[in-house]
Formats: structure tokens, sequence, C-alpha cells
């Protein structure tokens, strides 16, 4: 096992990379594109300042229809505009096309539901101020739902890592390719043993992270 391990390590390393890359494309397309849509799904929603029931429908329906296709129909589904977009449909910045797709709409119901934790009555206290709505969104929002925020986001990078494990079946790369190719393909159990330890401790290593993170901003 010792000596697959030592000349799977070159192999290992850009299959870890590749896994970064994908996470790193994905998680940013769902702070900047999903964020802000989870603030309009918060604000058009019913009771809310902003509230415009048709358009909370359609954004609803939008979101909820992505979320409902399993990954691994989005990511084959998506082949054409992700050819379009990079200009194959394999490897790592392939599949974080579907990734980013998929994570959009994931992390904007997060956003949703931690600004709904937000007490109404802070919010109410800012309009009374004469607070306008990108201030409440800034000052009031954002500080207070925080620590939600974070652990919203260490949710969603945990899933998509195993999301792109799954990108690798399809040839999107990362430590699922070198699983099914070794693993699967080739029999090496022990190969597979050594890609599943490296996810449960990206997991843990992400997790406390985001734990460690949250508790320290939070000030409530």
């Amino acid at each position: 096992m010792f000596e697959n391990l030592i000349s799977l390590l070159p192999e290992l390393g850009t299959a870890a990379l590749q896994t970064f890359t994908m996470l790193a494309i994905g998680l940013s397309a769902a702070v900047l594109i999903g964020g802000p849509l989870g603030v309009l799904l918060f604000l058009v929603g019913d009771g809310q300042s902003m509230q415009n029931r048709p358009l909370a429908v359609l954004l609803g329906w939008l979101v909820n229809t992505i979320r409902s296709f399993p990954f691994i129909i989005l990511l084959v589904a998506l082949v054409p505009f992700t050819r379009f977009i990079v200009g194959t449909s394999i490897g790592p910045l392939a599949a974080a096309v579907p990734l980013s797709i998929a994570a959009i709409p994931y992390f904007a119901r997060l956003v949703e539901q931690s600004f709904r934790e937000v007490p109404r009555g802070v919010i109410e206290a800012a309009h009374a101020m004469g607070a306008s709505e990108l201030q409440i969104i800034l000052r009031v929002l954002l500080v207070e739902a925080r620590s939600g925020l974070v652990l919203a986001l260490t949710v969603l990078a945990i899933s998509f890592l195993s999301y792109s494990a799954v990108a690798g079946v399809v040839g999107g790369g990362g430590i699922g390719d070198l699983a099914i190719r070794y693993g699967y393909y080739r029999f090496q159990t022990d190969v597979m043993f050594i890609t599943v330890a490296l996810l449960i401790a990206l997991v843990q290593i992400i997790q406390f992270t985001g734990n460690r993170i949250a508790r320290h901003i939070d000030k409530r």
C-alpha cells in the first residue's frame, strides 16, 4: 500500500489541485452571483420591504428547478453549454461550469434562509431610522447574518467537494477521477481507500475552519 501511495503522489497532487480548482471556481460563482440572488429572494419575499410576489414566484421557480436536477444529470445536460463556454467538455475547467450552475441557486437559498433568521425588529428599527435598502443590506443583514453565511458557505463547500468527485466519473478530473480510474477500473482498492481518506480529511478541515470562523465573528 505504501509503495502504491509513493508512486501515486504526483497524480494525487495533480488530482487535488484539479479538485481545488473546481471548488474555487464553483464557490466564487456561488458568492458573486448566488449571494446577490439570495439577497433579492429575501427582499422580494412576503412581508419584506420590496415585496413583489410575481418576481418572488419566478425567482423561486428558477432556483427550485435548477436545484431539482441530480448533479450527474445536470452535468451531462450542460455539455453543449460547457463546450461553448470553455471549448471542451472534459477536464476540471469544464466540470467547473456545471458546478457553478448548481452552486448558484444552492447558495442563494442558503443566503435567503440566513437572512430570515435576522430578527425582524432589527430590520424595522433600521427602516424607522431612515436607512436605505442598500444600507440595510450592508449594515444590518450582512452584519447580523455573517456567522450563518459562513456556515452556509461551509456547507456548500463540503457538498460541492462530493459533487466534484462525481464530475470525475465523466472526465472532470480531480480526486474522483483518480478513484474511478484506479480504484474501480483497475481494482486497486488501496488507492480507493487513499482517495476516500483524503476526501474525509478535506471535509474535516473545511468544517473545522468554517466553525472556527463562524464562532469568531458571531458577536451575538
